[in-house]
């Protein structure tokens, strides 16, 4: 008898640990959006980024409208603890998952794991490379980047040369600014030179300086995000040049640079309605409507007056 009890718990064992990322029953999610709590991951890409901070308050505020919880993990620009972070979240149960994504072909895993439970995912302002995403919610970054590059025209001429700072390498908003960009630039500019500084201020900084020294004659910047063009504004200044520079994102730090005469320009998205529409999303997902797979939030060049 008791040998007959050792190998019934052994099975039992073996069918709980079967699969590490199926949730126990209580915690999958109920079908469809009736029903009387919803909970939503967020998984934003770094909070040590303003912008990305407003898409955060954003989601908050609709989430806490319309009465859904929110769990939101911050995965530090790190895409394997972003991988990680996901899995946990549907771990706990999640209804849906929102993913602003470090790197769109990494998070492509979780995203299929996703899938696989029926778990719902939007992504914010980057897309993922495979799996159903049930919705992009995110500006125009193609049009954004033709934006910049027109104004660049614009202010210092056809020709002008031209150095460009790009955002994180695997990320699909740095794919489509850039592909905006050069659709005008390759043409009417000359870019002499471009580098990733991974949308990062700090960064942006360093890599603004080494090519400083290495191309004197430079007469304009577009930068992938503000961040990056904060940090190049310190290296110009440094060196004594007035290079205007223009930005994309429109946070909070880069408008008053623009009001302070620093910063010449920015393609402004409107990140706390990126989050709201993104929680609208989801939460139509779950009540068995269709979506848009791209909801654009409107941009605007932003100078000063």
């Amino acid at each position: 008898m008791k040998k007959i009890s050792v190998i019934l718990i052994s099975f039992l064992l073996v069918l709980m640990t079967g699969c590490s990322l199926e949730p126990p029953d209580w915690a999958k999610p109920n079908s469809g959006g009736k029903i009387g709590n919803i909970k939503i991951g967020l998984s934003i890409s770094t909070l040590n980024n303003p912008f990305f901070v407003s898409v955060k308050d954003g989601v908050a505020a609709e989430a806490a409208k319309l009465g859904i919880e929110v769990i939101v993990i911050d995965a530090q620009n790190d895409s394997a603890k972003q991988s990680n972070d996901v899995e946990d979240l549907m771990q706990k149960g999640v209804n849906a998952l929102l993913i602003n994504p470090v790197d769109s072909s990494a998070i492509s895993t979780v995203v299929q794991t996703a899938n696989s439970l029926d778990i719902p995912v939007v992504t914010l302002d980057r897309s993922a490379d495979k799996g159903d995403v049930k919705a992009l919610v995110a500006s125009d970054n193609v049009k954004g980047g033709s934006m910049a590059a027109e104004y660049i025209v614009q202010q210092v001429g056809k020709g002008a040369k031209v150095i460009e700072l790009e955002g994180s390498p695997g990320a699909s908003a740095t794919r489509e600014r850039g592909k905006g960009f050069h659709e005008i630039a390759d043409t009417q500019l000359d870019v002499i030179a471009k580098q990733t500084a991974d949308f990062d201020r700090t960064k942006g900084l360093t890599v603004m300086e080494n090519l400083l020294q290495g191309n004197p004659g430079v007469q304009a910047v577009f930068a992938h995000n503000d961040e990056m063009a904060l940090g190049a504004i310190e290296a110009i200044q440094s060196s004594g040049k007035n290079i205007p520079i223009i930005g994309f994102d429109g946070n909070e730090d880069a408008l008053n640079s623009i009001q302070a005469g620093k910063l010449t320009g920015t393609i402004a998205q409107q990140p706390d309605l990126i989050g709201q529409l993104a929680v609208q999303a989801a939460k139509d997902v779950l009540d068995g409507k269709t979506v848009e797979k791209l909801i654009a939030a409107p941009l605007k060049l932003v100078i000063k007056e």
